[in-house]
Parts: structure tokens; sequence; C-alpha cells
């Protein structure tokens, strides 16, 4: 029993990487449990002794010794006790060791489910710890078998079994057993039963830790992903920006005969790439996003409910719209723009549109202005002659000039002193 027990605890620690001291523990509390409950002892009656080292393993059942017994679930008559040990004295604990055999089939059903428990919730300890920290981070996998009918794979996750649904599957990828692949690890959840592990191939950001990783220039910081979409199995676009002016980000991304960016494509199954160089300037930006389509000329509508309009040229419009829309949709969320395409013989009528839109627009502004120069003039004419009224009449001597003209004599400081005190 003793090597049998040992060897299953050395190869589970093997197998699931769980270090036996991290279940040593539940383990005694499932054993001291199953043998309580079959001999009716006390909570403190029982003593589990496991010694990995040694690969010893003792179960044994301590009661006090009394003349009269009066809780039979702690104690033990000196009469009973003798039987066991001749040595046996009233006011001492008689330890008898049991062997595992004598624990019956009910006990030893019940200390393997125990057991079981206990090595599950180390399993279920072990994996939220270890998981934890690469929540959010690219791991690599095997694939150990697909089911035939939903299409989920079984893989292998650091020595987890972990299941890979089909919908977080690349569309049209054939997994095969033994293909070594990249997943994502998307969350991590941990309830009574187990902890489970969401991993996904079409999440966004596994591009992005893809690219970290082929990427020198992006790991160390020097170039930045500001932006990633993605349709799985078909398109991805990711904008790039160089925080040093010397580095190119594109350049960095594809790199050497374009082999890093080909090596994250074989890794999707072939999945297309656009590398997009980011600029602040959103007409910029919006431009670039829209490739492999030219685009002639970008106008921002509303920069505050992120509308643009773009004009490509005619033969380029269902490239810059793409495949049921895809390029569009792509650039769109990529910018996080509503962006209007058009093609370049509709520019002429756009613009016009744009004119009579900004002309209404300029009229509007101009009978505004003019309705505000009225009041003002009607309020400014209202003070003036208020204050006609109530300043003090002054007599102002007039006298004709040689040209004619009438010429107002300017009081002299002692009459404009008596018409102010009034006088």
């Amino acid at each position: 029993m003793n090597h049998e027990f040992f060897d299953a605890l050395y190869m589970l620690e093997e197998e699931k990487g769980i270090s036996i001291e991290n279940i040593l523990d539940n383990i005694k509390n499932a054993i001291a449990v199953a043998v309580k409950k079959y001999y009716n002892v006390g909570d403190n009656n029982v003593l589990v002794e496991i010694d990995p080292k040694e690969s010893k393993f003792k179960v044994s059942i301590v009661k006090d010794i009394v003349e009269v017994v009066e809780d039979p679930s702690s104690q033990i008559s000196l009469e009973e006790a003798l039987e066991k040990n001749k040595r046996s004295k009233v006011g001492v604990k008689l330890t008898t060791k049991l062997d595992t055999k004598q624990i019956g089939r009910i006990a030893a059903q019940s200390g393997k489910n125990l057991i079981h428990q206990a090595i599950n919730e180390a399993v279920k300890a072990q994996m939220m710890e270890q998981y934890q920290s690469k929540l959010n981070e690219v791991l690599p996998a095997i694939v150990q078998k697909v089911e035939p009918k939903t299409g989920n794979a079984t893989i292998e996750l650091d020595k987890n079994e972990v299941i890979l649904f089909k919908n977080e599957q690349i569309p049209g990828e054939q997994l095969i057993e033994g293909q070594r692949i990249q997943v994502y690890v998307n969350d991590v959840i941990s309830s009574e039963r187990r902890c489970s592990i969401k991993v996904s191939r079409t999440h966004r950001d596994l591009v992005k830790r893809l690219f970290e990783k082929e990427v020198p220039e992006i790991y160390n910081g020097i170039v930045e992903v500001k932006s990633i979409s993605r349709e799985a199995g078909s398109r991805t676009k990711i904008a790039v920006f160089a925080k040093d002016e010397n580095v190119d980000p594109v350049g960095a991304c594809i790199g050497p005969k374009g082999m890093r960016v080909a090596n994250i494509v074989n890794e999707l199954n072939g999945e297309k790439i656009d590398v997009i160089r980011y600029s602040d300037d959103p007409a910029e930006f919006i431009s670039q996003a829209l490739s492999p389509a030219d685009v002639i000329r970008v106008k921002i509508l509303d920069p505050e409910a992120r509308t643009c309009r773009v004009i490509v040229p005619d033969n380029q419009l269902s490239l810059a719209i793409g495949n049921r829309g895809q390029n569009a949709k792509l650039a769109a969320r990529l910018t996080n723009y509503k962006i209007d395409i058009k093609p370049k013989s509709e520019a002429p009528t756009l613009e016009e549109e744009d004119e009579f839109i900004n002309a209404d627009t300029l009229i509007s502004k101009t009978e505004v202005s003019e309705q505000t120069s009225v009041t003002e003039e009607t309020e400014n004419t209202s003070m003036l002659q208020q204050t006609e009224q109530e300043k003090p009449a002054v007599e102002m001597l007039e006298e004709e000039t040689p040209e004619g003209h009438s010429k107002k004599e300017q009081p002299n400081l002692e009459e404009l002193a008596r018409a102010i005190i009034g006088d």
C-alpha cells in the first residue's frame, strides 16, 4: 500500500507539476475524515503520518485509557486496552496503529473519494496560481485530440489538459494530433468544482503577442502597437508607431525579406496581415488604413462624431471597400472612424454639395451678425438719447466761420462750473 500510494504521488508531481508538500495536508485531512467516520472516533483521535522521503504512511487511533468509559469516541476501558497492550495504564493514551486493510471497503472508498477531491483542489489551486500570471499571454500548446462531432480540441498546456473550443479556433484551420500551436489565454475562471482556462486563437491580441515575440523592437518598446482590427482566418490590420524617428516601424515588423511577418502568417494558418504606419493626423492615418487601396484625399466631416469621407480612384473603389466590405470595416475599426468611401467621379458633385452647405452656413452666420449689429446700433442710439437728456444744458455760442460753417465756441470754466452746480 505504501509503495503504491507514494508512486501515485510522485506520478502526480511529474505529470501535473504539483509538489507533494503542497497536497500532503489535504490528503492527511481526507484520510482522517474517512477513519473518523468509519471507526466513529473524535476529531482529535486520529493520527495520520506521511513521510514522503522515507515513503512511510501510518494511520493510528489515539484514545484515553479510563476505568469507566463515558465517551467511546475518545475513551477506552483499561480492560480493552490491556488486550491490545499489556503495559496500558489508566490516565495514559493508547495508540493503535491501523493496517490500511483494516479500514474496510467503505472507509477505503470514502478515503479514495476524499483523496481524489483533495488532489483536485490542489490541482485547481496550482492552476489558478500558475495561469493568473499567464493571463493575456500567448503560450505554446500541443494538440492531443480533436472531437470529430464537435470539432473541439483537447490541448496540453503546461502539463494540463485544456479545451480549445471550435468557435475559438481559426476558421478554416484543421488541427491534427501532435500539432504544436500558439494559444492566447483570455480568461481564468475558478469555480467550486474546478479551475477552467479559456484559450483562443481568434482573439485579436493573439496577433499582438505574436508580434511582440517575433519583433524585438516591439518587445523592447521602441515600436508601439497602437491598434489592431482582425477578422480571424481572413485578414488583420495592425497600426504601429516608432518612438525613435530613426526606426521604420513597418519595416521592423515585416523583417528582412518579410521573414518576421511570414512566421506570424504561418502560425495563423495563412491569415493576411496589413502592417499600417500610425499617424496622429487622422486623415493620414485613415488613408494608410485603407491599404492596399490608393486614396486621393480624406476629408474629416465631423471630428467629434469621428466621421470622414474618402475619395479613391474609380478603379480602386472595390479594392478600398473589399470583399463584403471587409477592408473598409477593418479600417474603420482600426481608426475608430466612420468612413464613407466615394469614387473620384462623384467628387465634383460632393464638393458642390459641401460648398452649398458652407454657403448656407455663411448666410446664416451673416444674418445673425446683421441682426446683432442692428440690435447693438439701436441700443447705442437709446443710450445716446438718454445721455443727451441727462446731461446739463449748456448753451454753446456759434459763430460763422469764413467758410460759412458753424463752429461751437467752448464755454469758459466759470460758466461751465455754474452750469454744473445749477447756479
